[in-house]
């Protein structure tokens, strides 16, 4: 009798099917919180045959959690008692002392912090910092091109090499492009120590697609440190007038808080290279500098997971007059939707500034799906027009603001390498709050969303069910 090739194929993929949905069916209902997320990815896993499963092996475990806890002590900081300090005594105490025990970091006093605005300020300075370095330059970005605005880059990290300075480089493998990076061969074919985040070549060998570092750091001789939403790109310079230009806002930032600024540079490139950076060139003694009072936040899918969210929704609670948030991207989850909200609801003014359009047509279309309960509850959305705007502000009651790499979104909130500053400054704050107030052109109200189309709110509303990828 024939062997039926074709029947004994079918019974043998069915099998696969079945031991790969069986499997990833058994990890999800181990290690997913979220129900809505372990839900979708169980039903791929059943109703894709094999791809369900091979794009959960992909993109649905967190690996770098698990590398993370290899390269630490593990425990959990919430549990652990916070470290001594913090002195105020008014309403936002209870948001010190919160941040102190999500980041196990005290807020360092005597910071001076200067608002740069896009590469025609910021690039200019960064390079003249490079350019002065006496002992060590370290630099993280997620995009990092090797065009009119990179190329000075490259040479000034380069020659710092070259007169001796100790010259450490983190881009991210996929947001400083994947496939060729021009400025990665460079800087490597020139031996200055250069490392591509969670990268490689072969895809089977890069688990990670969507887990990247989006830190955008730049420290010299760890003194001087520059941080904020910039990348290194041509599209920054918009005194070129570029075909797609992009605003932004970096900050200057001398003073005690560096150091913490250091440590997040070297624990991200010890997670990369398992190089340590212990040297004192490092990170230096630092004296008081001006009058700010800050603290680093760090976040991402490690021992860091969640962070920034949970300072963001501490601020949001102890707020008592007022919200103001600036960012590119707005699609945060359930959590933060409802807590801005309350605060509306309660009587804080909460103003929500974001592009017209984006650089991404799906997330505008998403968001536009997302906010109807927030304009119900009585915060206020504003847009703005082009250029595109990539800053991420915010503020709170005029005292405190929250600034650094991390948009408002699931991505930034869970899955990217984040890091933010919160500082305590009203004369900053209110610096902030001009720019974020001078974006507010139109405001969008219930009755825009009312009127969109229903093959428009069809669409907007499948975006929204990609939100947490987007």
């Amino acid at each position: 009798m024939p062997v039926n090739w074709t029947s004994l194929l079918t019974v043998g993929l069915s099998l696969l099917h079945f031991a790969l949905a069986a499997s990833v069916t058994l990890h999800v209902l181990m290690t997913k919180r979220n129900p809505g997320s372990a839900v979708a990815w169980i039903g791929l896993a059943w109703l894709s045959p094999v791809i369900g499963s091979v794009l959960y092996a992909l993109l649905g475990i967190n690996r770098v959690r698990r590398r993370a806890r290899t390269l630490s002590e593990g425990g959990n900081p919430l549990l652990e008692p916070p470290p001594a300090g913090g002195d105020r005594e008014d309403h936002l105490a209870p948001l010190e002392f919160a941040g102190r025990r999500i980041t196990r970091r005290c807020v360092a006093t005597g910071n001076d912090i200067r608002i740069l605005v896009n590469g025609d300020a910021a690039y200019p300075e960064m390079l003249a910092a490079i350019d002065a370095a006496t002992r060590s330059v370290a630099l993280s970005s997620y995009i990092f091109r090797s065009d009119r605005a990179g190329e000075p880059f490259i040479r000034a990290l380069i020659n710092a090499r070259e007169r001796g300075v100790e010259v450490r480089v983190l881009i991210d493998g996929y947001g400083a492009g994947y496939l060729w990076s021009g400025t990665y061969h460079r800087l490597r074919l020139a031996r200055v120590p250069v490392a591509r985040f969670l990268h490689s070549a072969m895809p089977w060998r890069m688990p990670f697609l969507n887990l990247r570092t989006h830190r955008k750091i730049l420290i010299v001789d760890g003194a001087i440190a520059f941080t904020g939403g910039l990348n290194i790109g041509a599209e920054n310079l918009l005194s070129t007038h570029p075909r797609y230009p992009v605003h932004d806002t970096h900050f200057r930032v001398v003073g005690p808080v560096v150091s913490q600024l250091s440590e997040a540079f070297a624990e991200l490139w010890t997670f990369t290279t398992r190089e340590t950076l212990t040297d004192s060139i490092w990170c230096p003694p630092l004296q008081a500098a001006g009058e700010s009072t800050a603290r680093v936040v760090t976040s991402g899918p490690d021992q860091d997971l969640e962070k920034i969210e949970f300072l963001v929704l501490s601020a949001v609670a102890c707020a008592r007059s007022s919200i103001q948030i600036m960012t590119p991207y707005f699609l945060p989850d359930d959590r933060i939707i409802t807590a801005l909200a309350l605060a509306a609801i309660r009587g804080v003014t909460v103003d929500i500034v974001l592009p017209k359009s984006s650089n991404h047509p799906t997330v505008d279309w998403s968001t536009r799906a997302h906010v109807e309960p927030l304009l119900i509850a009585g915060c206020r959305i504003w847009t703005h027009s082009l250029p595109f705007d990539h800053s991420k502000l915010l503020t709170v009651d005029g005292i405190w603001c929250f600034i650094g790499s991390a948009n408002w979104d699931m991505r930034s909130f869970r899955l990217n390498f984040e890091i933010n500053l919160e500082v305590y400054h009203s004369a900053l704050v209110e610096q902030v709050s001009a720019i974020i107030q001078s974006n507010r052109k139109s405001r969008l109200m219930l009755s825009d969303l009312s009127r969109r189309s229903l093959p428009v709110r069809l669409r907007d509303s499948a975006a929204r069910l990609m939100l947490p990828y987007l």
